[in-house]
């Protein structure tokens, strides 16, 4: 229904136009979802919130916002349990009602704000809280909120959507599903390719009770210290370079360029159902076939093992503990595979549990990066069947809520991975710019990973920190810098130039001129610029000029005189900050 006047959100850019409830396309027959052992901790933890930032379509706003309706309603009808509620039983027992009770959807506005001003800044800038609801909202009130709301808002120059999903009701994989699969049916595909799976028949689904307080259970850290959050970006080659200092190999010198793992390309494979397809089999049977003249290793670690062992270096070089100061590092691991019988990839629900591994900041400040790595590969190695069937049962001895925070000064909790498919949700224009979260369950020490934009095993850490400690690893140098004259840690400076300019699907690359690249796709690298002159302008300096073009029937630079059309596009390039402040 419509509001009489917008309404601003928690933050003032960001105003709501509307909010209606959005029903399945057909009734679900489904029967109630008892929560699992790895469901019902998070009770108390908030609603998960995570979005997509996007350029501006190429159809009216209004067209878009219809569109997407229709495409969340559909979308709904292939997972009800979003639609429906949370319910507790007088035996204590609580379910997920599928009632087709139905989803909030929220049409937003904040036409001041361009897609360069979420990027830009060091800082995450407080405004993406507004770009989500229920901020703050804890998943036990999905007994009387719905299981999910999805915002949508309009930007000067792009388009945010953002989903927020009771954490009770799903993990990260269940999360970023129903995103793929809302933006698959968005676009047009008729069958969805990736079908959640419902079955309540693990060990997972316990006898036990989870007693909760009067009202809900209350969220276990602090809600309002001062925190700072920033993005640092990490390319390929610099975790693979890290991985390979970790794991004492030299990088490069094959025809790869790179030194292929085959533990980690099979185990990801065989681990991992988002990238079942993506390993050819020639190149899966000649892996194999290297391997077994391959001298073994006893274990190898990973690249994500490695780049979470720097981060766990640095924060607690930041936070200056005292050397016998015993410091905590969980990561999430993903139980679905590994346990037996496993569970389908595409279960629906939480299947996850929290790995904590310890030591002294004395040790680990002391020793090399190698050894921090090995601590944390040799918890998540062992961390089998036989390991998540006895977290389950110790929960069981004593359900509780998962104690989410940083309690002692000293913990870092990963969270979320780069290996879920954020840039997958392509809803009719294209591939999302950038993924942010919202406000939604951090403290001091909380990282998010994602997939870089470019893909290719790129990371982005999300990193949430208190502002002294922020301060304390921004400097540090093995963070930063991590090798002499390697400068693939500092973080990305993303500019972003809107430009009205005349392109079609198509811009002109200046020095190829028999070449047309699309526009998400420019050969753009950092020694291609020299300047970027203002909000409206073009680039300077051999390998990109886009603003030469007219407004109509353009042919400048254009040997096949083919008509461009006049069109607003927005233009990304991303510099390390160092070569912003200091030139190529």
């Amino acid at each position: 229904m419509p509001c009489s006047e917008p309404l601003p959100t928690s933050s003032s850019s960001v105003m709501i136009i509307s909010k209606s409830t959005v029903y399945p396309s057909q009734a679900s027959s489904m029967a109630d979802l008892k929560l699992s052992v790895s469901d019902l901790p998070m009770l108390s933890c908030h609603y998960i919130q995570k979005g997509n930032l996007f350029t501006r379509p190429p159809h009216s706003f209004s067209t878009l916002i219809s569109q997407i309706k229709e495409a969340l309603s559909e979308t709904l009808s292939h997972f009800p349990a979003l639609a429906g509620r949370l319910k507790t039983d007088a035996d204590g027992y609580v379910y997920v009602t599928c009632n087709d009770a139905g989803v909030d959807y929220v049409v937003a506005a904040a036409k001041n704000v361009h897609i360069r001003d979420i990027l830009s800044p060091i800082d995450v800038p407080d405004v993406v809280r507004g770009f989500f609801t229920y901020d703050r909202t804890v998943s036990y009130k999905g007994h009387f909120l719905p299981i999910i709301a999805v915002q949508v808002t309009e930007l000067a120059d792009g388009v945010f959507i953002g989903c927020s999903v009771n954490h009770s009701a799903t993990d990260g994989t269940s999360f970023w599903n129903f995103f793929n699969t809302f933006a698959e049916v968005c676009r047009g595909v008729r069958k969805i390719t990736r079908a959640p799976e419902f079955s309540r028949n693990s060990v997972l689904i316990s006898p036990a009770v989870l007693k909760v307080p009067e009202g809900g259970p209350p969220v276990t850290f602090n809600e309002d210290e001062p925190l700072r959050e920033r993005i640092f970006s990490f390319t390929r080659e610099a975790i693979l370079e890290l991985k390979a200092k970790v794991n004492n190999r030299k990088f490069g010198g094959d025809d790869w360029g790179i030194s292929i793992s085959t533990v980690e390309l099979l185990g990801k494979k065989s681990n991992d159902h988002w990238k079942e397809s993506t390993l050819p089999a020639k190149l899966e049977n000649w892996i194999r076939t290297v391997s077994k003249t391959e001298t073994p290793m006893a274990f190898e670690i990973s690249s994500f093992q490695s780049l979470s062992a720097l981060l766990w270096r640095c924060v607690t070089r930041a936070r200056k503990l005292n050397p016998s100061k015993t410091t905590t590092f969980r990561m999430a691991v993903n139980c679905r595979q590994r346990l037996e019988p496993k569970l389908d990839s595409l279960y629906f629900g939480n299947a996850i549990q929290s790995i904590p591994t310890y030591a002294s900041a004395g040790d680990l400040l002391s020793t090399d990066l190698r050894w921090a790595a090995e601590q944390l590969n040799k918890n998540v190695r062992n961390h089998g069947n036989e390991t998540v069937r006895k977290c389950v049962s110790e929960w069981e001895s004593n359900p509780r809520c998962f104690p989410l925070g940083n309690f002692d000064g000293a913990m870092i909790t990963m969270g979320s991975s780069p290996r879920f498919p954020m840039y997958d949700n392509d809803f009719g224009w294209g591939r999302p710019v950038a993924v942010r979260s919202g406000r939604a369950n951090k403290f001091d020490g909380k990282i998010s990973a994602f997939p870089g934009r470019e893909g290719g095993g790129s990371v982005d850490l999300e990193v949430v920190l208190s502002p002294e400690t922020m301060v304390g690893l921004e400097s540090d140098p093995e963070f930063m810098q991590n090798k002499a004259g390697k400068n693939w840690a500092l973080p990305k400076m993303r500019m972003v130039i809107t430009m009205s300019t005349a392109i079609d699907e198509t811009a002109l690359v200046e020095g190829h001129p028999s070449r047309s690249e699309p526009v998400d796709a420019f050969p753009l690298c950092s020694t291609d610029f020299q300047q970027i002159s203002g909000q409206h302008s073009q680039i300077m300096h051999g390998q990109l000029r886009i603003a030469g073009l007219t407004k109509n029937n353009a042919t400048q630079g254009n040997k096949d005189n083919q008509s461009i059309s006049h069109m607003s596009s927005t233009v990304i390039l991303e510099l390390p900050r160092e070569m912003v402040d200091d030139g190529p």
